[in-house]
């Protein structure tokens, strides 16, 4: 069955809804294709290599590269499907909110990865947590916790992070978290609205049947160079 409606998410990658150029096109990857430069360091769970729920996830991916409008999005590797939990500092974005407080805006990111990394060493939160999806949208899913339980203890989580290396970014409170697939190139032209919506909803209605909580690697503090991997310096066990 066609929707007759769309998604608020859907409707932001709608060139009719949402005029203005992709966020991060230009720096962090081009209209040709490919990632560009955009070093920094970052709180994720990586996907369980060779689990259930990669498997899963690859092929809802799948399903995004089949689309007539695939091209018009630049996907990520399946090694680097991860959720982050935690923004850390990148190189085009220095400024004061999305920094920490006490270090100069202008320290090298190596410099800057050094110093957050000490501030990290031995902290421990030993709560897990599940995650699951919410819904999917034209970059990837939109993920949680499993219950409101779960979605207290990742809060706590980002919490504890902010205080530790001293800021939080103006969407702290309200963060999506997310498994980026892909990032627009160009936005959707209205007649493609359908279609997507219809594919989005077979994916996250796929994904809730066959992996409801999602198998993540305990949280990690990497450091990436662009998109395409995210290396992890230290590993936050829940058994810490």
């Amino acid at each position: 069955m066609t929707p007759t409606t769309f998604s608020p998410e859907l409707l932001l990658y709608s060139k009719t809804h949402n005029p203005n150029p992709p966020t991060h096109l230009g720096s962090r990857y081009h209209k040709a294709g490919g990632f560009l430069p955009e070093a920094g360091n970052t709180v994720v769970c990586h996907i369980e290599k060779g689990s259930r729920t990669q498997t899963v996830l690859i092929e809802a991916r799948e399903k995004y590269l089949v689309v007539p409008e695939a091209q018009q999005f630049l996907f990520t590797p399946i090694s680097s499907l991860h959720m982050t939990l935690f923004e850390g500092i990148i190189e085009t974005r220095r400024r004061p909110e999305y920094w920490p407080n006490d270090l100069p805006l202008e320290t090298p990111v190596d410099d800057m990865t050094k110093l957050m990394a000490a501030r990290l060493e031995g902290f421990s939160m030993t709560d897990p947590f599940n995650v699951a999806i919410v819904e999917a949208r034209p970059s990837g899913l939109l993920v949680d916790g499993a219950t409101e339980k779960d979605r207290k203890i990742m809060r706590a989580w980002r919490d504890a992070f902010a205080d530790l290396l001293g800021y939080r970014q103006p969407n702290h409170e309200d963060y999506k978290f997310h498994i980026t697939f892909a990032y627009a190139i160009e936005r959707l032209e209205d007649e493609a609205l359908p279609r997507w919506q219809a594919m989005l909803d077979d994916v996250a209605e796929d994904i809730r049947r066959k992996a409801p909580v999602f198998e993540l690697t305990p949280p990690a503090f990497c450091v990436f160079e662009d998109m395409n991997h995210f290396h992890e310096l230290l590993i936050f066990d829940f058994d810490a």
